[in-house]
């Protein structure tokens, strides 16, 4: 198929985008920032994931430079940028429909972060695909809001939400993204130099997310709203407070991600069942056995970069 370098393959989408590509039989090495040498490592590779993804209280100082040097490597490789996006760019005043036609508007902070680094990419010649998602459901309990904020009180009879009960949110369930960015690393040849791709995922308000893990759990659930007066408190001495703060409206703007622009590429894609995704991303949160035989489990594992 191909060769890929995962940049932060580690972390919650670069170890799921390695699973994927390496479940498609591609060649896949995790880049290892301690020891390897990012333009030496893209010799040889058709695609890099960018799954890079410092905290919020270093985007301002690290998001530019590991930009331009991911654009440098590939530059001088020749390979193809994939990058997962996300829905900061549109900005708090935006429409709600979220996809490739919505002007990139944000003007916080962070948003603006994102905004001048897809268009960095869009500026430098380099191949690029950004496959745009919503908040992520993971295998493992990896740091996101799901997993740290809304499934732990699952143990307790309740599911605890930080924002409005009826607004629409966007979730992407990582393993199907990243079944869907090999598919589009297949297709790359056939993209335009940078090709904005927004992954529909599943759009829930709290209580469709609510009926998913009473389904998933075979339990009736309370839903509780999330209290931010103690984050708000913080705010003066935990820096990543104000960045928090800061995103926070996305929990009461409804939005979801149009998937015109993913159907057109991926016409028969098919999604994971919502019920079964919410049960994976569970699992671990409530120490249930989350490992389940994984497809293609006998294709070669991931290589360190030498």
């Amino acid at each position: 198929m191909g060769t890929v370098l995962i940049l932060g393959g580690t972390g919650r989408f670069g170890r799921n985008a390695a699973e994927a590509f390496w479940n498609a039989s591609w060649k896949v090495t995790l880049f290892d920032r301690k020891k390897d040498d990012l333009r030496m490592a893209a010799q040889g590779a058709d695609v890099i994931v960018l799954g890079w993804n410092p905290v919020y209280t270093d985007w301002a100082r690290d998001v530019p430079k590991l930009t331009q040097q991911v654009i440098d490597a590939a530059r001088s490789s020749g390979a193809t940028v994939m990058i997962p996006g996300n829905v900061y760019v549109y900005g708090a005043d935006a429409s709600g429909d979220f996809g490739p036609h919505l002007p990139h508007t944000a003007q916080n902070p962070l948003g603006q972060i994102r905004r001048d680094m897809e268009q960095a990419f869009r500026d430098s010649g380099v191949p690029t695909i950004v496959l745009r998602a919503g908040d992520f459901l993971d295998t493992e309990a990896s740091g996101n809001w799901f997993d740290q904020i809304i499934a732990p009180s699952l143990n307790k009879g309740r599911l605890t939400y930080p924002g409005a009960f009826d607004a629409e949110h966007a979730w992407a369930y990582l393993p199907d993204m990243c079944r869907a960015l090999v598919e589009l690393a297949e297709r790359r040849e056939m993209l335009p130099q940078f090709t904005d791709v927004t992954f529909p995922g599943f759009t829930l308000t709290a209580r469709d997310l609510l009926a998913l893990c009473e389904q998933a759990m075979g339990q009736s659930l309370r839903l509780r709203r999330m209290h931010w007066l103690p984050i708000q408190i913080a705010r003066p001495f935990w820096p990543l407070a104000k960045h928090l703060l800061e995103m926070r409206y996305l929990w009461d703007k409804p939005h979801h991600l149009s998937s015109e622009s993913f159907d057109t590429l991926l016409p028969k894609f098919r999604a994971t069942d919502p019920v079964e995704a919410i049960a994976q991303a569970i699992s671990p949160v409530l120490k249930q056995d989350s490992d389940r035989p994984k497809p293609n489990g006998a294709a070669p594992r991931p290589a360190q970069t030498a």
